[in-house]
């Protein structure tokens, strides 16, 4: 089993714009392909994982979702040469606490992931915006990067998996920090485990 690298799309992949699926408002973050690239040469599979409350509550729908996906993965292809592994989306509505195992900070994407892939959580990394994002990766016992983008604002930071190891500013020092780490190709495994029990909900790639 090999590890992969987990990527939040809003807020860390694509500058955020709230509940958006006009392709033409879709901008990347600073340094996103650069970091990308990176990954990739690092030999790490690059799979994302995101929350989509708006298709529980109405404000766009799947057709419109599916079609804003196809046009990131393929704007990845031809401007930057990625092609992503996986996309795993929670289309649940956001709640507190969340009615589903899949919306982040839960990790029930991640191990979806994993299942579908041969992924080995223990050797991959979780890259995000917010504490949620943090907090879902630790729970999947995945190592974390949080790109302070702004996304984060409440900065709940107990208990303590929603602390993440590292700290960066965009994607390219996310890369630096993962590759520096050692574990591309799975050669250094991260310690505890992640939350068992089926996956509730639907999760598209």
């Amino acid at each position: 089993m090999h590890g992969a690298v987990f990527l939040d799309k809003d807020g860390t992949l694509l500058v955020n714009v709230p509940y958006n699926v006009d392709p033409a408002l879709v901008h990347f973050t600073a340094n996103a392909f650069e970091g990308l690239r990176a990954l990739a040469a690092a030999g790490w599979p690059l799979v994302m994982i995101t929350n989509q409350s708006g298709l529980a509550s109405g404000r766009f729908g799947l057709a419109q979702y599916e079609h804003l996906q196809r046009v990131v993965a393929q704007r990845l292809r031809d401007e930057a040469g990625i092609v992503l592994a996986g996309w795993f989306t929670c289309p649940h509505a956001a709640t507190r606490p969340a009615a589903c195992a899949c919306r982040k900070p839960a990790p029930g994407l991640l191990h979806e992931a994993a299942a579908m892939h041969g992924i080995d959580l223990a050797r991959s990394w979780m890259v995000g915006d917010t504490l949620d994002d943090i907090e879902a990766g630790r729970r999947a016992g995945c190592a974390t990067v949080l790109v302070e983008s702004g996304g984060e604002t409440e900065w709940e930071l107990t208990p303590p998996w929603r602390v993440p190891h590292h700290r960066v500013a965009d994607l390219l020092a996310a890369s630096r920090a993962i590759v520096a780490g050692g574990r591309s190709r799975g050669d250094i495994r991260v310690g505890g485990g992640g939350i068992g029990g089926e996956i509730g909900g639907e999760a598209r790639r």
